[in-house]
């Protein structure tokens, strides 16, 4: 399990760069979980100010089982951290660590395998006065690549997260989460931006 998360932070550091801070969740009955914050530049097409990024680390130690399997195996399994990045200095967006945290720890403490597309919702605003309670998960992949483990592991994948408003999760339920992709991208809505309203639904 150590080895495993010595390669997981060592990825991230190579993808991401240096902590400038880090912050460890314990749950009662789980292994700790330990979320990494990361500020760099944008990278895109404008100087829009730094990105703060945000991963978990210690969710892949274990492989998620499926619900419906009667018995759980140790070694095989999808493994994933999540990922989420936002605007810096536009919102109390540090107070996300323990969300951030309870999200990873929710295949050991639920028992649900998180996979791309899954809607994940915390019951509650992702850091004080968020207009989001829930969050979408995406393809990995675009940001940190897969890492790759001894067979028979499955490789651990970096899942990004995307902020939902009350309203955007409700038309996911409805319509899926390629749609709600889809119309993000045909409105040019900024997922980074946390202070954003949501996307038009109509």
């Amino acid at each position: 399990m150590e080895d495993v998360l010595v390669l997981v932070e060592s990825r991230l550091r190579t993808a991401l760069g240096e902590p400038d801070a880090r912050a460890a969740v314990t749950f009662l009955g789980t292994d700790r979980i330990e979320v990494l914050r990361f500020v760099s530049r944008d990278d895109g097409d404008g100087d829009n100010g730094d990105v703060v990024r945000y991963a978990t680390l210690g969710m892949s130690a274990h492989p998620m089982t499926d619900p419906t399997a009667t018995l759980a195996d140790p070694v095989k399994g999808p493994r994933a951290e999540l990922l989420l990045s936002v605007r810096a200095g536009v919102a109390d967006t540090d107070k996300v660590l323990r969300a951030l945290a309870v999200l990873a720890a929710s295949p050991q403490v639920e028992g649900v395998v998180v996979a791309p597309g899954a809607s994940l919702d915390l019951g509650g605003p992702l850091w004080p006065s968020a207009p989001f309670s829930s969050v979408l998960v995406a393809e990995p992949g675009g940001l940190v690549a897969d890492l790759e483990l001894d067979p028979p592991m499955d490789p651990v994948r970096f899942l990004p997260l995307l902020p939902m408003t009350a309203n955007e999760a409700a038309w996911k339920r409805v319509h899926g989460a390629r749609e709600l992709q889809e119309r993000w991208l045909a409105h040019g809505t900024d997922l980074r931006d946390p202070l954003r309203g949501s996307v038009t639904l109509e």
